[in-house]
């Protein structure tokens, strides 16, 4: 079936930069592009290519097998390649050096497998270059926990003082009611009232 073979070679190239495609960099400081590729069948050949912003090759590579590591082809002057593929992870991750505010934009990974057809696949990362890294001031947050946390602190407090109090009363109103039984009891054998011993008369002789 011509149809259910491409189906399969579509899916069998996975390319991926992560948990998060967004990456902030610090002017004229390093950053790490991250990317990988995963492959069902295994790769020959396989071409991988970073672009910038859709058009500008900024790195380009092959890889022959799985037992060797990729060889350059082609890179811009401030890429340096820091991936591996002859370990778990098929990495073929980037660092571009001295960022400028001109490097903010769009990095494209793309990787052609001719084992599969040529199949192809990328993944894309943003870029933004700041002057300075913005501090999270997070005091705030921790007070609002810190209310709450309390709130809810004095609520279990409360209920559990609660439960205690009325097992205690519940405890005095039966013990109460036991000594009420008892004591009436008594007060009627002793007394001759109703339905005391006094008054119950001997079962008539046939």
């Amino acid at each position: 079936l011509p149809g259910l073979h491409i189906f399969a070679i579509a899916f069998a190239l996975e390319v991926t930069v992560g948990k998060t495609n967004t990456v902030t960099a610090l002017n004229n400081s390093d950053v790490l592009l991250p990317c990988s590729f995963t492959t069902c069948i295994g790769f020959q050949d396989l071409v991988f290519t970073w672009y910038f912003n859709s058009t500008e090759m900024i790195y380009h590579g092959k890889i022959k097998s799985k037992a060797s590591e990729p060889f350059l082809v082609g890179r811009n002057p401030r890429v340096e390649f820091v991936g591996s593929t002859t370990g778990k992870e098929n990495n073929i991750s980037i660092v571009l050096k001295n960022v400028e505010f001109s490097d903010a934009g769009k990095y494209t990974c793309h990787v052609k497998n001719p084992k599969e057809k040529n199949a192809q696949h990328n993944a894309t990362i943003f870029l933004t270059v700041v002057q300075k890294m913005v501090e999270t001031d997070n005091t705030l947050t921790l007070i609002i926990v810190g209310v709450v946390g309390g709130l809810i602190g004095l609520l279990i407090l409360f209920m559990l003082i609660k439960r205690v109090v009325l097992f205690i009363i519940k405890k005095t109103q039966d013990g109460k009611k036991e000594c009420l039984v008892s004591s009436s009891g008594n007060d009627n054998t002793e007394n001759g009232l109703a339905g005391s011993k006094a008054e119950q008369k001997a079962p008539p002789k046939a």
